[in-house]
């Protein structure tokens, strides 16, 4: 009896839970996620294990990319922001005074060496010049007076040395009269005689004297005109200079660019009356080089010579090759207006920048804009 009924009771009919419980085990027999909708079928183990290792390797490609461009393109290099142009700036002036008759310039125009800026009213100048060269002439006269006079006081000296002569023989002559008489005995010749021949001889030796000195002051005269020659000689050096100054100051007229470059800064205009050493205008000449204030400890592998690739903020497109030309001794801060006093007060330690100037191989073309103050970033290859 109890193998009968446990018989039927195996064979009894599956109530409608049990037959539903059934069906959803099969089901999950079949997609193992209790859904039987193809697109929501779970990733099998297999291709999970794939993804990750495709994330991986992508992962250390990129890894590798970046350590290769960081030991590639940042490490060999040091850069900076804080870098400029910089440039010569010619004042001009004008070296004398006057009105401004001519401006032959505009602002921010290119000019070359030589040419005329601007002119001033010459007339003043003009008629100092003519007032110099007249000066000049009548100096030049009174040299060719003085000489000339030199040469009446040397024929006078030779008119006196001729006298001295003639007078010295008719002395001679009448000492030799007068021995003469005093050799003869006293009843041979008669009293009056005797004295004329005396006073003859005491006429010629006085007028010998005299001759004497004729020809002293003669040659005294001489002298004199010989120092009115050197004199008049150098009147007339400093009349050619007084000459050359008035044609300098002429030429100062004229107010010429001292090398090619552009106008700038220019606060003169036509009709303006100016003074010696006023500022009128710069010019700026196209030589460019770079100072870049790197930090200190940016110097450690910077070396003079070592090439550099200079950016412009202004032609970002646009790359100029130059290289180190020199470092600065001692840190900017050390010689600006009021360097710090680290031995006073609190310190605090501060990275300081150091001054490197860096000049371009190749000047860059006309039609760029640059001069001094434009910002630059340069990029030194110190590896």
């Amino acid at each position: 009896m109890n193998r009968t009924e446990t018989t039927t009771i195996e064979e009894l009919p599956q109530t409608g839970t049990e037959q539903h419980r059934n069906g959803v085990d099969s089901q999950d027999k079949s997609n193992g996620n209790g859904k039987g909708d193809p697109n929501t079928m779970a990733v099998p183990p297999r291709s999970k294990t794939k993804t990750r290792v495709a994330l991986v390797v992508f992962a250390l490609l990129v890894s590798a990319a970046s350590a290769l461009y960081y030991f590639r393109f940042v490490v060999p290099f040091e850069s900076t922001d804080n870098a400029f142009i910089e440039g010569y700036v010619v004042p001009m002036a004008s070296q004398v005074p006057g009105r401004v008759a001519e401006l032959l310039v505009k602002d921010n125009q290119a000019v070359k060496q030589g040419d005329v800026l601007l002119k001033i009213d010459p007339r003043d100048y003009e008629a100092s010049l003519a007032q110099a060269r007249a000066d000049l002439a009548a100096a030049r006269s009174r040299v060719e007076q003085a000489k000339a006079q030199v040469n009446a006081s040397e024929a006078k000296v030779a008119q006196a040395q001729a006298s001295v002569l003639a007078a010295d023989a008719e002395n001679q002559r009448a000492a030799d009269d007068l021995k003469r008489y005093v050799a003869v005995e006293s009843r041979a010749v008669s009293k009056s005689a005797f004295d004329q021949a005396q006073s003859q001889a005491r006429a010629a030796s006085a007028n010998l004297e005299a001759a004497r000195s004729q020809a002293k002051a003669a040659e005294a005269d001489v002298a004199l005109s010989q120092a009115s020659v050197a004199t008049a000689s150098a009147a007339v050096q400093q009349d050619e200079a007084k000459l050359r100054q008035a044609e300098l100051n002429l030429s100062y007229t004229e107010v010429i660019a001292p090398e090619d470059g552009r106008v700038t800064r220019r606060v003169v205009e036509k009709g303006a009356y100016i003074q010696p050493g006023q500022a009128l205008m710069a010019i700026v000449p196209r030589q460019y080089w770079v100072i870049a204030n790197f930090k200190e400890i940016e110097l450690t592998h910077m070396r003079v010579g070592q090439p550099v690739e200079v950016v412009v903020d202004a032609y970002p497109d646009r790359k100029f090759k130059g290289h180190v030309e020199s470092i600065q001794s001692g840190a900017g801060a050390r010689f600006s207006l009021f360097p710090p006093e680290n031995a006073t007060g609190n310190y605090i330690k501060v990275v300081q920048r150091v001054p490197v100037k860096i000049l371009l191989d190749d000047l860059p073309a006309d039609d760029l804009a640059l001069g001094p103050g434009m910002s630059v970033v340069p990029k030194v290859r110190v590896k």
